[in-house]
């Protein structure tokens, strides 16, 4: 689209929103109904295109894009009604008689930017949320994952008129052209240095901005650990989408005393769940493209390699790798992987991986695999990073009942059920004062003694 073309659209849009016609929670509710039947109706192209764009099979693509957006919407469905209400709050004394509440209500016209690792479910997540919230919303899917982004188009405008929601193809000059928009709001999911320009642009608009990034989630492996669980969830999380997530383990810490029989376990794992050769593999998915494939075969130190390593130039598609033996100064260490290479660091005492974390850039995602109940304290309390799990990876973006999001340069914001009804609206604090009684301390002049008391009284 041009940039004439998608001004017109966001102006038209604009004038839809200040009709009203987006404010009844009966409005909203039957279009997330609309939503909900519009993915079942097109379930199996979305499995197609994702099988295209990245090789993901039907039943990765339920588990991890589908299935979880039909859950958004229910959940939202369920719950939109009360997430709308105004919640009522304490009032103080000195401004008796009055009712004081919180009332949310939508942005308006807001812009969702979606990325190409799971371009179905960080599309409609975001997306169902921003209807919940009584939004409008201009959707833009990444060029790189285009047979998802064309069945979206389609479904989309099938479902929802463009003065309502819109689905912008296309790469940079889209990109910047919608960034030129002022929105209500962008919500964007992608690299941290695609985020830092979104954020800049947001700025110029004074819009505000929900930023979904990434970075170096690390998994720390204690002493007693279950070895066996331990590497079987670490090792399906890893390579979930070939490494391509933004909350994949993406370096594990190992206590030194058991590291040995971890790897051990990791390498059996691999073969396990992948096969002996897991580019031949047709559930196994691939690399996005050229650009990344080559990227990631450069950080492959061979002579690290436990298992895996074998490449597939022409299909992009890499084995699961495991390197041993890394050190912080290894390449695999200088940049957040996105690909299906798990680098091994060790440590001999807890206390060591806490006071580094400390120092480190705050990740999306943090893990913990141990039974100290005094380590997973330390975790809990004093490191900081988006979210994470306690004996398992991955799976705590995959509910509505928390909200998902970032700390620091792997994010701003979060959404998810309420958390992502919440980032979509505005809570306006409200005063309904009473016309029956009207304290008089606080005009003027104040010469009343009694007053002055009355006024400590009730401010102290």
């Amino acid at each position: 689209m041009t940039n004439e073309e998608i001004g017109a659209l966001l102006k038209k849009q604009r004038s839809f929103f200040e009709t009203g016609a987006t404010i009844p929670v009966s409005f909203r509710q039957a279009q997330l109904d609309r939503l909900y039947a519009a993915v079942k109706k097109y379930e199996p192209a979305i499995h197609a295109a994702l099988r295209e764009d990245l090789g993901k099979s039907g039943y990765e693509s339920f588990l991890c894009e589908t299935g979880l957006v039909l859950s958004e919407i229910s959940y939202m469905r369920r719950h939109v009604k009360r997430f709308s209400r105004a919640k009522t709050v304490a009032t103080p004394l000195a401004q008796f008689a009055s009712h004081s509440y919180r009332q949310p209500v939508p942005y308006g016209n807001v812009l969702i930017m979606s990325p190409w690792n799971y371009p179905f479910l960080l599309t409609l997540d975001p997306l169902a949320d921003a209807i919940a919230a009584g939004n409008t919303a201009i959707v833009k899917p990444s060029a790189y994952s285009p047979a998802t982004s064309r069945v979206m188009e389609t479904m989309l405008s099938e479902c929802f008129p463009s003065e309502y929601v819109a689905v912008v193809t296309g790469g940079r000059e889209e990109n910047s052209a919608l960034l030129d928009g002022n929105f209500d709001l962008v919500f964007f999911t992608g690299s941290q240095a695609v985020g830092r320009e979104v954020l800049r642009r947001c700025a110029e608009h004074l819009t505000p901005a929900v930023l979904e990034l990434g970075g170096k989630s690390p998994c720390i492996v204690d002493k007693d650990a279950d070895m066996k669980l331990a590497a079987k969830r670490i090792v399906f999380g890893k390579f979930l989408n070939c490494g391509q997530t933004c909350v994949a383990p993406d370096y594990v810490l190992c206590h030194s005393a058991v590291k040995d029989a971890f790897v051990t376990e990791v390498v059996r794992q691999i073969e396990k769940q992948f096969g002996e050769r897991p580019l031949e593999n047709p559930d196994y998915g691939k690399i996005i493209n050229e650009k990344h494939f080559k990227r990631l075969c450069g950080l492959i130190d061979p002579a690290k390699v436990v298992t895996g390593g074998q490449t597939d130039p022409e299909r992009c598609r890499i084995a699961p790798t495991v390197l041993d033996n890394v050190t912080r100064e290894d390449a695999v260490m200088g940049q957040e992987i996105f690909g299906p290479i798990l680098p091994i660091l060790t440590f001999d005492e807890f206390s060591e991986v806490v006071a580094g974390l400390k120092k480190a850039e705050r990740p999306l995602a943090l893990y913990l695999f141990s039974h100290d109940r005094a380590h997973i304290r330390r975790v809990d309390r004093e490191l900081s990073f988006g979210g994470g799990c306690i004996n398992d990876v991955v799976i705590h973006l995959a509910t509505s009942n928390m909200g998902f999001g970032g700390v620091g340069k792997s994010g701003m914001g979060s959404y998810h059920g309420e958390a992502g009804f919440r980032a979509f609206s505005h809570e306006k604090s409200m005063v309904d004062k009473k016309t029956w009684l009207d304290l008089p301390m606080r005009y003027q002049p104040y010469k009343v003694k009694l007053y002055e008391k009355l006024l400590h009284l009730f401010l102290k």
